[in-house]
């Protein structure tokens, strides 16, 4: 279906499921999953539209959603789920299923980096939801062992998997291709290093229920405050730690603000602490090394042109370029990293 058509079919489930009147449906920011559109209807209202490709297990989406709903319904600023006319969260129509929320306007993704009160507004964002959600019906928190947060064995056969692939099709030298499949040797090679530093994290780290993927583009911003937090995923037990570092320790924030970052992360674990004192301290101590563990036994997104190539673009390219130099950053500068957080922890 040609995107202008999908437009259409877009507008009529507005119209017949939602009674959302459009005057007009235009494409949006683009999902990793879903194709978005945005639409304004005749009161001059405007929503934030998902299209799901064929194949979406639309049942684990109304899961992603009712989250997303149990969180604003503590407080935590996440945009309102328009339901359709029968109570629904999700309609299908036309070989559509779509689903449909308030749109936020005035706002930036976090992917431009954090800096001054953004840093604060986040770890406070963060530790509410967190809060939030460790009373979430999918079960309480719970310990886990620090390696299964990073899982160094699990990327050791990733990366032979992958190197095996190139080994296979060798890419063409010079390009992306090459510099992933170069990367992804040098990170082979890096593991047992990787290894040695994880073991200096506590034996167990505290998982719970969390958003899920809490990337930068999923936390939107308006000046120094947090206007919302989108794009949920269904119910699962992660690291808080995890979390926490992947959205305040982005590779983009890491290497815009070399002078910044250390402090930043002490002002956003602090703001996270009052908003949520239950997790442990030592957990948040563990912020940075868990963050540069989890990029270090990563593979994305070293993998997408063998795998996906139709979803490498010069931003993904530059991505994940920022994510292979912002590890090095996190591993030079970790000590410093935790004798900061220590302080602010005592």
């Amino acid at each position: 279906m040609s995107g202008e058509a999908e437009a259409m079919v877009v507008a009529g489930i507005l119209a017949l499921l939602y009674r959302i009147a459009p005057t007009a449906v235009s494409q949006g920011p683009a999902g990793t999953a879903t194709r978005n559109y945005l639409a304004e209807d005749r009161e001059g209202g405007r929503w934030f539209v998902k299209a799901y490709p064929p194949g979406t297990d639309v049942a684990e989406e109304r899961q992603a959603l009712a989250l997303g709903e149990t969180a604003r319904r503590a407080g935590v600023s996440v945009p309102a789920v328009r339901r359709t006319v029968s109570g629904d969260v999700i309609a299908s129509a036309g070989g559509l299923s779509v689903s449909v929320a308030q749109y936020v306007a005035d706002t930036q993704t976090a992917e431009g980096g954090l800096s001054d009160g953004r840093w604060a507004a986040v770890g406070e964002a963060v530790g509410r939801l967190h809060r939030v959600l460790a009373g979430h019906p999918a079960g309480p928190p719970r310990p886990v062992e620090a390696r299964a947060v990073c899982d160094v064995a699990r990327a050791g056969r990733r990366l032979e998997e992958f190197l095996a692939g190139w080994e296979a099709a060798p890419p063409s030298p010079g390009g992306f291709a090459a510099w992933c499949a170069q990367t992804a040797e040098q990170r082979r090679a890096a593991l047992p290093e990787v290894a040695a530093r994880l073991e200096k994290l506590p034996a167990t780290l505290m998982t719970q229920v969390v958003h899920g993927d809490l990337a930068s583009p999923n936390l939107l911003l308006r000046g120094e405050a947090v206007a919302a937090v989108i794009d949920f995923r269904p119910p699962s037990h992660r690291s808080a730690a995890w979390e926490l570092g992947r959205i305040v320790l982005d590779p983009r924030t890491v290497l815009a603000r070399p002078d910044e970052w250390i402090p930043g992360l002490a002002r956003a674990v602090v703001a996270y602490r009052a908003a949520n004192p239950r997790l442990p301290a030592e957990d948040l101590l563990a912020v940075p090394r868990v963050a540069a563990g989890y990029l270090a036994c990563s593979v994305y997104p070293l993998s997408e042109p063998l795998n996906d190539p139709a979803a490498v673009t010069p931003a993904l390219e530059a991505y994940g370029r920022a994510r292979h130099e912002a590890t090095g950053v996190l591993w030079e500068r970790l000590d410093e990293a935790e004798a900061v957080l220590d302080d602010v922890l005592r």
